[in-house]
């Protein structure tokens, strides 16, 4: 009995191995996906990263006047616009809780700025404050008599703007998530809170913000992730001027590859990472709990 046994199990153990019909169709209908993300993940990441591999980029980096004041203006524009616009969404998101009318007709023009795409949007604003014909200039003059300022011209005023648009841009957005995340508080807690004799403050500070806490900071983070890559709303409105002091990380490699210096392009996406990555390992983390 024990010799047949031990005859059988090499046989058992030579079967090849055979996918059954479910694993097939399985594997057949991933296919695609990995396919996409391989050509259009995995390989502009790692040709960008190869791109980027002679030391010799990042000394030019360092040695550029243009990249210290980039990685600036990216910490201004992540610290100030992060905070305001998630602030601004915290309080907006209150607002829209009220079920009166016009407020429901309000909310469709509000979420307009961040449904229509970022090109005719982020372009009229910069119409509109065009120093000659812009129609801001021309309704300061029609007021004042006084010609309006050069907007655009002034590097502190352009980064602000673009701060502006980008919190303007994006707003809508993060109201939405946070007002999905108040009405899903429960009702009876605040009823109680009113029996409790609690004001409008009370019940936001007991109520409202430790049910929102853990989704108000992981909106923080994801924005800031999404916010390190986005160039619209400096590249559309000032193009990096003037004299490329409002560039930030996101829209320096653009001004590279103008100049037609590649590797020095991808060795400024390659700075941002040392930003983006731990945002990504604390999301994940996050997350996962």
């Amino acid at each position: 009995m024990s010799a047949t046994v031990a005859e059988a199990a090499p046989v058992a153990a030579a079967q090849p191995f055979r996918l059954t019909s479910w694993q097939a169709w399985g594997l057949i209908l991933i296919a695609p996906y990995l396919l996409i993300f391989i050509f259009f993940v995995i390989y502009p990441i790692g040709y960008g990263l190869w791109l980027a591999r002679s030391p010799a980029s990042y000394v030019h980096l360092a040695e550029d006047p243009i990249f210290a004041r980039a990685v600036v203006n990216t910490l201004i524009f992540l610290i100030v616009g992060i905070n305001v616009k998630m602030a601004i969404a915290l309080l907006l998101s209150g607002f829209f809780t009220n079920e009166r009318k016009w407020i429901r007709w309000l909310s469709v023009l509000f979420i307009l700025p961040w449904a229509v795409p970022s090109i005719p949007t982020i372009l009229s604003v910069r119409f509109m404050l065009n120093p000659e014909w812009g129609v801001v200039n021309s309704l300061i003059f029609r007021l004042t008599g006084d010609d309006g300022p050069n907007w655009l011209n002034d590097p502190s005023l352009a980064l602000t703007l673009a701060i502006g648009v980008h919190i303007w841009k994006s707003l809508p957005f993060w109201t939405l998530i946070l007002l999905a995340g108040r009405l899903a508080i429960s009702a009876d807690l605040y009823e109680a809170a009113s029996v409790d004799g609690a004001t409008k403050w009370q019940k936001f500070l007991h109520v409202t913000w430790p049910s929102m806490r853990t989704l108000y900071v992981t909106c923080t983070i994801l924005s800031m992730i999404w916010t390190l890559g986005d160039f619209n709303s400096v590249y559309l409105l000032t193009g990096g001027g003037p004299a490329d002091l409002t560039h930030v990380l996101a829209t320096l490699g653009i001004r590279y590859l103008r100049l037609d210096q590649v590797d020095a392009s991808m060795a400024a996406v390659v700075c941002a990472m040392p930003f983006v990555l731990p945002l990504v390992y604390v999301l994940m983390k996050r997350l996962s709990k």
